[in-house]
């Protein structure tokens, strides 16, 4: 079993669980005590759980959100590959809103040096394309969230309905082909509609599991996109939906 998938699974079942022992957890992966030793201590450096003898209990509540550290350090090829492509779909010259979280920052990384405009919806964003000449940033301003660095409020609202953008590179807590693209935060639901609202093209970028998943803050749905960066592994059923709706699908 790959770290990162194994690391979800963990988190995943100490929400379910709060508390467990390493013999559970060594039965759950089909990994070695060794090997979850070394998972609980990576996963506690970045507080995603707490470790106890014997085994962990969760530190994340229900409803919160992994760390972004650990995030970030998720899935990185994976985040890279999809960066990749989404950042060919920007031109040099253009402006563009790039969203919060982890994979909208790889693209912002792909996008360092390239001359363009950006409005970043997170701190972490406008560091990355802030650190290497090349790109203007501009940040929306107002309260940002804690470790996400995400803007939130309504400083950042008016920034996006303020922008005429050529493209908007879109994050998702999730994005069902039915349900709509959703997000956990009703802050952020509402700077995402704002961005669709503000922009030509709506890329979003994401991964495959996240089309069967459904948040409570619905900010759109596949009709306001114009393009789909994904996984390959997308159930293509689930695609057809997307394209049927006049969204370009990239598979990655």
């Amino acid at each position: 079993m790959q770290r990162s998938i194994r690391h979800k699974l963990i988190i995943q079942s100490l929400q379910t669980g709060g508390r467990l022992r390493v013999e559970q957890l060594v039965e759950l992966t089909g990994s070695s005590a060794v090997t979850i030793r070394r998972d609980l201590a990576h996963l506690e450096a970045h507080g995603a759980l707490r470790r106890v003898p014997g085994g962990a209990a969760r530190t994340v509540k229900h409803g919160e959100s992994i760390p972004f550290s650990l995030q970030l350090a998720e899935d990185r090829d994976l985040k890279a590959r999809l960066a990749t492509a989404a950042a060919a779909l920007i031109a040099d010259y253009e402006s563009v809103i790039i969203d919060n979280g982890t994979t909208c920052h790889a693209v912002a990384q792909e996008l360092a040096g390239r001359p363009i405009t950006a409005l970043c919806l997170s701190l972490h964003a406008a560091v990355v394309l802030g650190s290497t000449p090349g790109a203007r940033v501009i940040v929306p301003g107002g309260p940002v969230e804690p470790d996400t660095l995400a803007f939130l409020g309504s400083q950042a609202v008016d920034a996006v309905r303020n922008m005429r953008a050529d493209a908007l590179v879109l994050g998702t807590c999730s994005a069902s082909a039915t349900r709509g693209l959703t997000s956990t935060l009703y802050e952020d639901a509402q700077i995402k509609q704002a961005s669709i609202q503000s922009s030509t093209r709506r890329i979003l970028v994401t991964v495959a599991d996240k089309l069967i998943r459904s948040s409570n803050f619905r900010f759109g749905t596949p009709a306001d996109l114009t393009h789909l960066v994904i996984t390959d592994d997308a159930p293509a059923e689930l695609l057809d939906i997307f394209r049927d709706d006049g969204v370009e699908v990239i598979l990655v």
